[in-house]
């Protein structure tokens, strides 16, 4: 009997090569500046149209500044690689959602909002978070360059099919443990390379129980641990949010596709490469300590002593410790913060917005304290003054800035100075990845909020 995933990759495997890949049909595929330029080059050389244009939507995101979108992109790079993906969708005829449009945003945020992400979807897109989409039940991953103009010219892929695995998580989670917080303890209890060469579905009670955007965090963060991607089996929570989007089938179609999607689960007795289950009541708030996201402890435990890391892991652990000032077997909690940044593909959906909001209500914000709330997407933007959160975070000291990747990476404006702590619900913590020598410490939005109004690292269960 067949996993999820199976059913959904053999169902679009064109041909397939002996002892080799597959050739993989795409049903959707996003694209944004910074990896694509190269890839519409490759076509021009070689004289090729885009082979479904229909098919393709494109919307810079990572490069955008998040202050005076009405004004030119001050820094020439940047503007540069957004002003040549305009160019490139207005050549090859590709739906393009640029600055100042309505549907603009981080395409991993804006796919889902507009019902172009589906159940049963294959889904590319040159940026490795393209695992989010797979909260649909969407076999979804990140390709590079060359694949990109792959996808463009055959609307195909060539690619070997991964090793299945199934994290369940099973019970119900606590007060004040957020979607966040479960990814973060899969990576650190995985390792980042733990589930290399398999593409992660999510399963048990705590999953099921989590909201469409919940959801997409999880499989946001599947990347951090080495996999393919990661993906969820659609069910009535799925249907609910997909329903009445623009571009979902409606009326006949809809039924027809609700019945497919229905038949989008593992089979009872499917057999995985490897099965792992961890209990909800195990995970608490969490934050990272080191420079990756799989260094993360609870937020109320003790940094590891060096004789708990394994001998191959010791030279990164010093100089994680290092990069970010900390000891090993200290405690985070009460450490002096300087930046907030709640946003990205991972946390910039409205519900990130609406529980940061419900937390510092009532509260200000630190004085010492930059904070950045970056909504994901014009669409989150408007619904955040639609449901006055805005008066809300004003009212705390907190103003929204527009929508785009911001602080995640150090691509734009919003970058973390040298030295500084930055509290941030992005992804990744790497060296410099919010800014040259910025220390990142990757949370959820509880915890970011909590932060943001004590001005140091504060576990948010005392605000609940």
């Amino acid at each position: 009997m067949n996993t999820l995933f199976d059913k959904i990759w053999d169902a679009h495997v064109v041909t397939s090569v002996a002892g080799g890949p597959d050739q993989l049909y795409i049903d959707r595929h996003y694209c944004h500046e910074v990896t694509s330029p190269q890839a519409f080059n490759e076509l021009r050389e070689r004289k090729l149209k885009v082979f479904r244009p229909q098919k393709t939507v494109c919307s810079p995101d990572h490069n955008i500044p998040t202050l005076h979108q009405d004004r030119p992109i001050a820094d020439p790079v940047s503007r540069n690689q957004v002003d040549t993906l305009a160019r490139n969708a207005r050549e090859f005829g590709l739906t393009y959602y640029g600055l100042g449009n309505e549907k603009n945003g981080i395409i991993h945020v804006i796919g889902p909002e507009y019902g172009l992400t589906l159940p049963g979807m294959t889904i590319v897109c040159g940026d490795s978070h393209t695992s989010t989409h797979g909260a649909f039940g969407a076999i979804a991953f990140g390709i590079g360059t060359s694949e990109v103009a792959m996808v463009l010219a055959s609307q195909c892929i060539l690619q070997p099919k991964p090793q299945t695995m199934r994290i369940n998580i099973e019970g119900q989670l606590a007060p004040g443990v957020t979607a966040k917080d479960i990814a973060l303890y899969i990576i650190a209890r995985m390792t980042t390379g733990g589930a290399t060469g398999y593409f992660v579905e999510y399963a048990g009670e705590a999953i099921r129980a989590l909201s469409m955007e919940e959801r997409m965090t999880v499989c946001n963060l599947s990347i951090e641990m080495g996999a393919r991607g990661g993906l969820i089996a659609p069910d009535e929570t799925t249907f609910a949010y997909v329903k009445e989007r623009e571009f979902a089938p409606k009326g006949e179609a809809w039924d027809r596709a609700l019945a497919y999607w229905k038949t989008l689960h593992s089979d009872a007795d499917a057999t995985f490469d490897r099965e792992v289950t961890f209990q909800a009541a195990d995970i608490a708030p969490r934050i990272t300590y080191g420079t990756n996201p799989g260094m993360g402890i609870a937020i109320d435990e003790a940094i590891p002593t060096e004789e708990s890391i394994d001998e191959s892991g010791k030279l990164s652990f010093r100089q994680a410790l290092r990069y970010m000032g900390f000891e090993a077997g200290e405690k985070l909690l009460g450490k002096k913060i300087d930046y907030v940044f709640l946003g990205s593909c991972t946390n910039g959906r409205i519900e990130d917005f609406r529980a940061f909001a419900r937390l510092v209500k009532g509260h200000r914000k630190a004085d010492h304290v930059t904070a950045w709330l970056v909504p994901g997407s014009q669409a989150v933007a408007r619904q955040i003054k639609a449901e006055g959160l805005d008066r809300t975070l004003a009212e705390a000291g907190f103003e929204i800035r527009q929508p785009g990747c911001s602080a995640c990476l150090a691509m734009n404006d919003d970058k973390v100075p040298a030295g500084k702590y930055a509290v941030s619900t992005s992804n990744r913590n790497f060296e410099g990845r919010q800014g040259p020598g910025a220390r990142t410490i990757l949370a959820g939005p509880l915890v970011a909020a909590a932060a943001a109004i004590t001005g140091e690292i504060t576990d948010p269960r005392k605000f609940l």
